[in-house]
């Protein structure tokens, strides 16, 4: 059995940050011609922490919030909401009619509320919040992307040239595989061959590289061979982008015990087991907890954490070990 250890709320807040322009492009086109892209951007990050703090509306998931101008120059400016709901919860319509209200009300400018389905039902595509009591009616409407709607085209969005695309496909992949290790080592070699193939430049294929990783996670012995396979195919291709020492000495350190990045590989080894022993005993790690474990650099205190990641009885009792 696959051990589901990725993050995918982790990956899509990387992914909206460095695609946004793809993203929109893909999954609200519409919007994407509305915006001003000679401008750039502001991500309103702790802004919206502090509006879900305020609003008690629980962890904030793979949310952003960003700043945008408007191309036809009617408002100076305007508030995209972005959530990315990976799991089916009933709570979502409520969440983003709170959401919009509660930055509306904080910065006084339009907000346009998205929501990106990114779940496994395809049936499951609530759209609007409502509220009638005695007569006084609130009803709320956002925008809907469902991913599972790629599904029938997923090769031709892995290789049409938009970055958002290859991530999708990725995430598509990897909820697919659940339990089938094999079949996704397949799929994201695919995947990873044509960013060669389509000729990304060598950041592209990193930072592109660094988000398929993210997603389709592997148990640790296909994980290692299928970095070996990477080497070989960029030694024959003379591109030697992810596997490069950077990349790759981590994993080189820890598995193969070499002098060079050993320390590094040992500590980032340690980190990696308490991650997998959290999601094999409770499901999927929540991204700020994968940040302070990833955090931690002391050999001891991971020791200590690793033991905790398997006798503790829940994840609420492991981050309260984490914090002491």
């Amino acid at each position: 059995m696959l051990s589901e250890a990725a993050d995918y709320d982790g990956a899509w807040k990387e992914a909206l940050e460095h695609y946004l322009h793809p993203f929109l492009d893909l999954c609200f086109a519409d919007i994407a011609t509305r915006i001003d892209w000679r401008v750039p951007v502001e991500f309103l990050d702790q802004e919206l922490q502090q509006v879900v703090r305020d609003a008690h509306l629980g962890k904030q998931r793979a949310d952003k919030l960003v700043k945008v101008f408007r191309v036809d120059g009617a408002e100076e400016w305007l508030l995209i909401h972005v959530e990315v709901q990976s799991q089916r919860d009933c709570d979502l319509p409520l969440r983003m009619y709170q959401y919009h209200h509660r930055i509306t009300d904080r910065f006084g400018r339009p907000v346009v509320g998205l929501a990106v389905l990114a779940d496994a039902h395809p049936d499951w595509r609530p759209a609007v919040y409502e509220e009638d009591h005695w007569g006084c009616r609130l009803r709320f409407e956002y925008r809907l992307c469902k991913l599972l709607d790629f599904a029938p085209t997923v090769d031709q969005l892995a290789g049409g040239g938009n970055p958002a695309g290859v991530v999708v496909a990725a995430h598509l992949a990897a909820q697919a595989t659940p339990g089938d290790p094999e079949r996704r080592r397949e799929r994201k070699w695919q995947l990873t061959r044509r960013l060669y193939e389509r000729g990304y430049s060598k950041q592209e294929i990193l930072d592109l590289y660094r988000l398929i990783d993210w997603l389709m996670v592997l148990p640790r012995e296909l994980a290692v061979a299928f970095r070996r396979d990477l080497i070989q195919y960029e030694t024959q291709k003379a591109m030697p982008y992810v596997t490069s020492i950077q990349q790759l000495g981590r994993e080189e350190g820890r598995e193969e015990g070499r002098q060079e990045g050993r320390q590094e590989g040992l500590l980032t080894g340690r980190q990696e087991d308490i991650l997998e022993a959290l999601a094999t005993r409770f499901g999927a790690v929540p991204y700020e907890l994968r940040e302070r474990v990833q955090a931690i650099q002391e050999e001891g205190t991971l020791k200590r954490l690793l033991r905790q990641a398997v006798l503790a009885p829940s994840l609420e009792a492991f981050s309260a070990a984490l914090q002491t």
